[in-house]
């Protein structure tokens, strides 16, 4: 199991919860585990959301691996300009 830490307004949509976890060994599995396990995040998943493996943002890379010790952070993309 991934510990995922659900970043300021996407909390709500995971029952309030600020970390949750989802069996998951990629970046990809982890966004898919969060679908099945929380369907209210499926429209901020599929909006775009910012994930952070270990300090670092993976971006377009749903292969990286995590780990049951990484730390993962969900954020929402910020949109403006």
């Amino acid at each position: 199991m991934v510990d995922v830490v659900l970043w300021g307004s996407l909390k709500p949509f995971a029952d309030g919860n600020d970390t949750v976890s989802v069996e998951a060994t990629t970046v990809g599995g982890v966004l898919e585990g969060l679908e099945v396990a929380y369907p209210a995040l499926k429209p901020h998943l599929d909006a775009g959301v910012s994930v952070a493996v270990d300090g670092r943002i993976i971006a377009n890379a749903l292969w990286e691996p995590v780990r049951a010790d990484s730390e993962v952070v969900l954020l929402q993309r910020i949109k403006g300009g």
